[in-house]
């Protein structure tokens, strides 16, 4: 059993590793999830990014249902 990172995502159980060093200002990173909102609550944690500094789309990309969120801050 792969251990669970404090800098990684698990909205819906599964995990889900993001390289958080290229999540920059005026760059996007999408989510495949279907806890939309405990995806962001999670990113939030990880990252240590205020609500306030991203922006966020419910959408279907290649077939599939999450987030994408751009960092604006």
């Amino acid at each position: 059993m792969t251990r669970l990172m404090t800098t990684d995502l698990s909205p819906d159980g599964v995990r889900i590793v993001i390289d958080w060093n290229k999540f920059v200002p005026g760059t996007s990173v999408f989510i495949p999830c279907v806890n939309t909102t405990r995806a962001i609550d999670d990113l939030v944690s990880a990252t240590g990014i205020s609500k306030k500094d991203i922006t966020k789309r419910v959408r279907i990309e290649n077939g599939k249902y999450g987030i994408r969120v751009w960092r604006i801050k």
